[in-house]
């Protein structure tokens, strides 16, 4: 290209230029533009020395370039044909260009033709969801108190980075919070995430598509080494590289590939600033006629006679509180936890300190929070409660008409009900929809105003933006389209906080009552914004912000360590506020688990251990309770028996059955027939992190953990030298059950080969062969045979044998069946005084130790009696009469077991289900319905390792 031109793009957090003469790039800019992306653009053309630009040719590209693109009128460059454009002009030798942003990533392939040069043949970005990769970064940089810089240069060094969720930005925040709350150091989760980011990018946008070398790696996200550190890991051992102007590539891609251009001068970039293209129906009624005056906290009471000092370690904040023995606050902390809990301890003893004459009698002390076992380790704590007990606590001691607690944190979310001072409901926030009080935080910092401010602003909003009611990654995306349309600040801001008390309310209230005594806790209420959002969404309640209602939870620990009245405290005093100690890991290589254990050896040479799934070295993890039982190992043994009863010598070929999916109800059958017909079975062992590893990474698409892990099983069974993979599509799994006329299994299920082999190429092989029967269970008669009949006889069996062994394998499945429906009537008989709590899922997501994350097991150590859901003789019947059309064979059991359970006193419920679950986003509406005023405990579960909020929900429910 001839002459001069400006390349312009305006991102989701950048603005950038390149000027390029005679396809030179001869000056470029980069600035972060905090919400006003035109701003920035002048900012940056005014500062940086480039000659003659008002009468240069510009041409627009990204997200937030459509304000600017329409003002000027003309069309903006789409991204990805900048980015072509400019990988051909400059990077030529690619192969694979990765791309990442603020918001949006790419992965661009090329081939190339006979004269070598390079031809765009592939693209794929992300989905809205697994949005906001730099600015995620960025994020969690100024969590753990460091500025992205640091935070590259630090997770460059780190030789053992922790495994962190990578599917989702929440998500991944998740098991960042636990790191921290089990002793791992900054180092090694600031290494983590850039890890998780890159296998993100791998699995949600590669989706299955190898790299093509060499590998370019552009955009701002680039510039960390750490990152291109964890790419390196990602691309398969091809070299990757980081070529010269990577973040100004797309802008000049813009310059290259444009049919149209515009002049731009100082008065257009003030024009388009002030231009809006917002609706009526966009905006929302102003908030400040709703909101209340600030609430004082003050301290009372004397530390004469002794304090209770309470512990709360969050995910955002460490929180501690001091009351006299009358119940009176005497001294309060609230300080950032910023990825040290223990150190944020540490200083909030110093600090406790401070606030008295002379050291206090300690007379008991009580943790609470997502770091609450270490920390009570830590301090020599009396009592370690959950967050549930500990909030419901401090709001009854202050109020005790209270019946409705709303309560959100840097994390979680929670909603209390109350009656007559005890906890009679509750719930935690699913984790997707996770982080609110921090997300307003991250938006606060993006948007460059302080957190302090965000509610005054939000009161100045004449017209609050709608941003909608879904997640925060959905959200922040909206608030790019509205920077982009020129919606006023202060709007945006107010109608982030309508935004996220709509979410609270939609996805952590839900259906249960709202009383009428309403407390609003957690550091969140210190938003004045967020307290008129509720008092306007809500309508004829008005909510009460308590005193003190940042370190409630703190608050309550102190009285719970009150109400024990410990004879003598076992608190280790306040030199705890120079101590020191020592963080590292290792792996406990004592099964196939291979648990990261965090060691931190105290001063005193004391060792405290986290992070392991057993009790190995986690004997202080949970409050445990005698007389517990989980019945699950009992169902897993039978499993098995039944599967592996035939008489038959071995000596054929080697079928290989994963243990995913229909494996966990159907494993008698497959197994019987397989063997019945001589072949030798193995099966994929069980679930451990490798397979969750390799799954997550190989799917071509996102689906539900379950069929993730399917993927992992398949992939280890291609590594043991098997004859045939057996992966059925099974559309039903029996006949129609009690009067239903349909069984259907979900569509992952029926489609399984298929994802398998879109994610693990298994067409491509020539060995395994693939066995993929598409089988229906409740057609009539001897129907149902002939697909299994048919792919015997590709392996080499007659017919008859092949009838034969499908006739013993239904004889092993009844078998199955009926031994767990008496295991089932023994468990009944002898609950006793136990809790008994009957785990309502699907086999494949209930049954694996993995995927549950041991959550029977975790049950069982807290003294439960724990029922698997096929233990119970269903009442499908009554089911059918108020829900005839539920197709799904398991939806039809599942609203069949929330019959059951309502009905026995001695049955409670707990429903597990999966993030992403289509089935379960309306069957666990009408499951609550079932259930009635009768409470039960919801679990979400996925890829993520934390289950630190999981333990609190189980602790809450059998307080």
């Amino acid at each position: 290209m001839n002459g001069r031109v400006i390349g312009v793009d305006l991102g989701s957090v950048s603005a950038k230029f390149a000027v390029l003469e005679n396809g030179l790039i001869v000056e470029e800019g980069y600035m972060r533009h905090r919400g006003d992306p035109v701003a920035a653009l002048m900012e940056l053309l005014s500062s940086t020395p480039v000659e003659g630009w008002e009468t240069t040719p510009v041409s627009l590209t990204g997200s937030g370039a459509q304000r600017l693109a329409r003002f000027l009128g003309v069309q903006p460059v789409n991204e990805v044909v900048a980015l072509a454009a400019a990988v051909r002009h400059f990077v030529p030798g690619a192969g694979s260009v990765v791309e990442m942003g603020g918001q949006d990533s790419k992965l661009l392939q090329f081939r190339h033709d006979g004269d070598d040069m390079p031809v765009f043949d592939d693209f794929a970005t992300n989905t809205i969801c697994a949005a906001g990769t730099g600015s995620f970064l960025d994020q969690q940089a100024a969590r753990l108190g460091l500025t992205p810089e640091e935070m590259g240069a630090l997770a460059e060094n780190c030789a053992k980075p922790p495994r962190i969720a990578g599917r989702c930005s929440v998500f991944a925040k998740s098991d960042m919070i636990h790191l921290q709350q089990i002793g791992a150091t900054v180092t090694e989760i600031a290494s983590g995430l850039c890890f998780a980011v890159a296998r993100n990018f791998r699995s949600t946008i590669a989706a299955g598509r190898e790299f093509r070398g060499p590998v370019a790696f552009v955009g701002g996200v680039a510039a960390n080494p750490a990152m291109v550190k964890a790419f390196r890991d990602a691309v398969d051992g091809l070299r990757l590289f980081v070529p010269e102007h990577f973040r100004v590539l797309v802008a000049a891609g813009a310059a290259i590939a444009s049919g149209e251009t515009a002049g731009l001068t100082a008065e257009a970039l003030r024009g388009a600033r002030a231009s809006s293209a917002r609706h009526a129906d966009e905006v929302i009624p102003p908030l400040a006629p709703f909101a209340l005056p600030p609430v004082a906290s003050f301290c009372a009471g004397s530390s004469g006679n002794g304090v209770y000092l309470g512990i709360d370690v969050g995910s955002i904040s460490t929180n501690l509180a001091a009351v006299d023995p009358e119940g009176n606050v005497v001294a309060r902390v609230y300080l950032r936890t910023a990825g040290r809990p223990l150190e944020a301890v540490r200083d909030g003893l110093a600090r406790i300190l401070a606030d008295f004459p002379e050291t206090p009698s300690v007379l008991g002390v009580a943790t609470t929070g997502s770091g609450r076992y270490m920390t009570g380790d830590f301090v020599g704590a009396d009592t370690v409660r959950n967050e549930i007990t500990a909030q419901a606590r401090a709001a009854v001691h202050i109020d005790p008409g209270v019946d409705t607690i709303f309560e959100i944190g840097g994390q979680d979310s929670k909603f209390i009900s109350l009656r007559n001072g005890r906890v009679v409901d509750f719930e935690m926030n699913k984790v997707c929809a996770a982080g609110t009080g921090s997300f307003l935080e991250e938006q606060a910092e993006k948007l460059g105003i302080p957190i302090t401010g965000f509610g005054p602003l939000a009161l100045e909003s004449p017209a609050p933006a709608r941003l909608g009611e879904r997640c925060t990654v959905f959200m922040e995306t909206d608030v790019v389209s509205h920077q982009s349309d020129g919606t006023p600040l202060p709007d945006i801001v107010a109608g982030l906080c309508v935004s996220v008390v709509r979410n609270y309310l939609h996805r952590v209230v839900g259906r249960r009552a709202i009383g009428d005594r309403i407390f609003f806790q957690g550091g969140t209420a210190f938003n004045q914004g967020v307290v008129a959002a509720f008092n306007h969404v809500l309508g004829d309640k008005t909510v009460t912000v308590p005193p003190h209602h940042d370190v409630t939870g703190a608050i309550g620990a102190a009285l719970l360590a009150r109400d024990m009245k410990p004879s003598r405290s076992s608190f280790r005093g306040f030199s705890l506020t120079s101590e020191t100690w020592h963080q590292d890991s290792f792996v406990c290589r004592a099964c196939a688990n291979h648990c990261e254990i965090h060691r931190v050896t105290l001063q005193d040479g004391r060792k405290l251990y986290y992070g392991g799934r057993c009790e190995k070295y986690e004997t202080g993890s949970l409050q445990i309770r005698a007389g517990g039982e989980s019945l699950f190992k009992l169902r897993e043994e039978l499993l098995r028996k039944f599967a592996e009863e035939s008489d038959l010598e071995p000596n054929g070929p080697v079928v290989g059955i994963p243990e995913a999916l229909w494996f966990w109800e159907l494993y008698p059958f497959f197994g019987t027939f397989f063997r019945e017909l001589g072949c030798r079975v193995v099966t994929s062992g069980p679930s451990d992190s490798e397979t969750v590893h390799r799954g997550v990474e190989s799917t071509a698409a996102d689906t539900c953990f379950p069929v993730k892990i399917a993927h992992g099983h398949a992939a280890r069974l291609l590594d043991m030298g098997i004859d045939y993979l057996f992966v059925p599509s099974i559309l039903r799994s029996s006949k129609a059950l009690g009067d239903f006329t349909e069984s259907h299994n979900c569509p992952f299920i029926e489609a399984a080969p298929y994802l398998l082999d879109a994610g693990l190429s298994l067409k491509e092989r020539k060995t395994p062969a693939t066995l993929k029967p598409v089988l229906d269970f409740s057609l009539p008669g001897r129907q149902w045979m002939k697909p299994l009949v048919e792919m015997a006889s590709s392996m080499g069996f007659d017919a008859e044998s092949s009838a034969r062994a499908a006739r013993k394998a239904v004889s092993s499945q009844e078998k199955f069946r009926k031994a767990l429906l008496k295991e089932g009537e023994k468990a009944l008989s002898s609950v006793g005084d136990r809790r008994a709590f009957v785990v309502v899922s699907r086999p494949y997501n209930g049954n694996d130790p993995m995927v549950n994350t041991d959550l029977p097991q975790k049950l069982a150590r807290l003294g439960a009696l724990v029922i698997p859901i096929d233990f119970l003789d269903l009442p499908l019947e009554e089911v059918w009469k108020k829900h005839p059309n539920m197709y799904w064979a398991y939806g039809q059991k599942i609203l069949a077991a929330a019959v059951a359970i309502r009905r026995d006193p001695r049955l409670n419920a707990v429903y597990i289900s999966n993030f992403g679950c289509g089935p379960d986003s309306f069957i666990e509406h009408i499951f609550t319905e079932l259930m009635g005023d009768k409470p039960y405990l919801g679990i979400e579960i996925d890829e993520h390792a934390a289950d630190a909020g999981l333990i609190t929900r189980c602790e809450a429910f059998l307080a």
